[in-house]
């Protein structure tokens, strides 16, 4: 099993590497693949020194699979030059999410839909993929009629340009701006690009990806998206409402047999989720769990996780190992 690593040195890149080797991921050729200013250098992994190929190098080498997370101009032009040799693409970018012709997966949710033919397959937005997480046991007992999000996320979801803007400010040093605006003791209403509709990209993603991967296009969503100066993990208060009554205890048991969602909700004991305490973590953590008293059928959560782990590394490898144990890429279907 040859697993090409495409953006190895880029934050997410690295916390592939880091998670590969924890999850003892059945590899047994790493492939690093980087920009051509990275090309020959080391990263290590597992105690072992590896040397990082260009793109082209590493298409010529025909990985069974290839991690990809190094920017959605770079997956639409060497994504489909890897499937054509045969590899299977898991696209952490946003470049491949809403095609009609690919699926977007979280494996908790909908792996099973995923074949031999799918050789280029998109990994969700990080915000979108901690919420469905949520959401889907939910909409598939109560049926979600309406969503209204807030987000409140880290600024490792922009990269270490917006984590080294925000250790400058704190300093009190200037240096390289990744917002308009400080974001030390600040809140940006202004996660990625406007959009026409007056939305941002990052609010938009939550309505059309969850509507995807939930397989409901009638599911009303409307979101707001905020950059916060944290870096542990991206926070969502959750607004749902449902078409159907529920018992706010069954909601708790039923988040709590959820595969990779912890429930973390004592008012007692002041136990609630926070990005703090997500950080490094792979699961999605919920709490603040309630009913909306100003209506029927409407629920509040409150849902973190580390945008890195769940929302974007760890995710991406999951379908992976989803691939290998179901024989659905090269190497598992020849053995």
């Amino acid at each position: 099993m040859r697993i090409a690593v495409v953006g190895a040195t880029g934050m997410v890149g690295n916390v592939m590497l880091k998670s590969l080797a924890e999850r003892n991921f059945p590899l047994t050729e790493l492939i690093p693949v980087a920009s051509e200013k990275s090309v020959g250098k080391k990263v290590e992994f597992k105690g072992k020194e590896y040397t990082i190929v260009g793109l082209q190098d590493a298409v010529d080498m025909q990985p069974d699979i290839a991690l990809f997370s190094a920017g959605g101009s770079t997956s639409l032009e060497w994504a489909p030059k890897f499937a054509a040799v045969g590899t299977t693409v898991v696209d952490n970018s946003s470049a491949w999410r809403m095609d009609a012709t690919k699926k977007l997966i979280v494996p908790e949710i909908n792996a099973d839909i995923l074949t031999k033919e799918d050789k280029i397959i998109a990994n969700p937005n990080c915000s979108t993929i901690q919420m469905v997480m949520a959401l889907a046991p939910l909409h598939k007992k109560y049926q979600i009629k309406r969503l209204v999000i807030s987000t409140y996320q880290s600024i490792t979801g922009t990269g270490v340009k917006a984590v080294q803007q925000l250790e400058n400010e704190y300093k009190g040093e200037k240096g390289e701006m990744a917002y308009h605006y400080p974001i030390h003791k600040n809140a940006i209403p202004h996660c990625d690009v406007f959009e026409e509709n007056g939305y941002t990209k990052e609010e938009m993603k939550l309505v059309r990806e969850t509507q995807k991967i939930l397989n409901d296009n009638t599911i009303a969503v409307t979101a707001t998206a905020v950059r916060i100066p944290v870096v542990g993990g991206h926070s969502e208060c959750v607004n749902i409402e449902f078409e159907n009554e529920f018992d706010v205890s069954e909601i708790r048991k039923l988040l709590s047999e959820t595969p990779g969602v912890t429930v973390q909700d004592n008012l007692d004991t002041n136990t609630y989720p926070m990005p703090i305490y997500a950080h490094g973590k792979d699961d999605v953590f919920v709490g603040r769990i309630r009913r909306d008293l100003s209506q029927p059928n409407t629920l509040n959560m409150w849902i973190v996780s580390d945008n890195l782990r769940k929302g974007a590394a760890t995710n991406t490898i999951q379908i992976a190992e989803y691939l290998i144990e179901h024989n659905l890429c090269p190497s598992t279907t020849l053995s």
